[in-house]
């Protein structure tokens, strides 16, 4: 079953409700990066994509601060993809991580059993 927001065809149920809500985020991002978007209220342009005026806000919001914080360090920002590697870098160096502290805690375990 697919509906239909921010003119992009969007599976509903049984999909990743994350995935969704990125592929509409992507999407009402670059309409609203749009020339002609820029000078008309969220309220107008969430109207106009079939978002909550609300959500649609704290999306500009975060972008504001994205770009403000890559202003002032005088770097490029981050695009949704590189965003999205970095997020599944930083999960997989935790699950690392996590995998490291599990065979320190193996190893001592089978250290202590195999000098007695």
């Amino acid at each position: 079953m697919d509906t239909e927001i921010a003119g992009l065809k969007v599976p509903l149920g049984g999909g990743s409700h994350v995935a969704e809500a990125s592929v509409v985020h992507d999407r009402a991002q670059s309409r609203c990066s749009a020339s002609s978007d820029r000078f008309r209220s969220i309220a107008e342009v969430a109207r106009d994509l079939g978002l909550n005026d609300g959500l649609l806000g704290r999306w500009v919001a975060d972008e504001r601060r994205r770009l403000g914080a890559a202003s002032q360090t005088g770097q490029e920002p981050l695009t949704a993809a590189e965003r999205d590697e970095l997020a599944r870098l930083r999960r997989q160096v935790a699950e690392q991580e996590k995998d490291i502290a599990f065979l320190k805690k193996a190893s001592a375990y089978f250290a202590a059993n195999h000098q007695r």
